[in-house]
C-alpha cells in the first residue's frame, strides 16, 4: 500500500493505494493523526485504488473517525468499489462514515 497525500483547500485527502490490511494499517493512521496534529480537521479517505479491507484496516477506520470527532473534525471517504462498498454496508460502518461516489462529491460535502 502507498499514500498520496493532498490538500484541497481546508480539506486533507489522503489516496490509499492498494490494500489496508494488518500490515499496513498503522502507516494510515500514523498519517491522519499527524495531519490532525498539524490542524486537520477535515480528511478524506479516497479508495479509487484500493481493491480490499482486511478487518484491522476498519478498525483503524473506526478508530480514526472517532478521534477526528473529538477533535472536532471529520473523517471521510470516497470511491468505494462494489466489494468495499458491500463490506462497509454489512458491517453496518456505512452509518458511521459519510461515503461519497466520488472524490468531488465527498469535497463538496464537508
Amino acid at each position: 500500500m502507498s499514500l498520496q497525500v493532498s490538500k484541497h483547500g481546508d480539506v486533507v485527502v489522503i489516496e490509499v493505494d492498494g490494500q489496508l490490511i494488518v500490515g499496513n494499517r498503522q502507516e494510515l493512521k500514523q498519517r491522519v493523526l499527524d495531519e490532525a496534529e498539524a490542524g486537520a480537521r477535515k480528511v478524506l479517505v479516497d479508495f479509487a485504488n484500493a481493491g480490499y479491507i482486511d478487518s484491522s484496516g476498519l478498525g483503524v477506520l473506526v478508530s480514526l473517525a472517532k478521534r477526528m470527532r473529538e477533535l472536532g473534525g471529520d473523517l471521510r471517504l470516497a470511491n468505494l468499489n462494489d466489494d468495499l462498498q458491500t463490506l462497509f454496508e454489512l458491517t453496518k460502518l456505512d452509518s458511521l462514515f459519510q461515503i461519497a461516489d466520488t472524490r468531488e462529491r465527498a469535497l463538496e460535502s464537508f
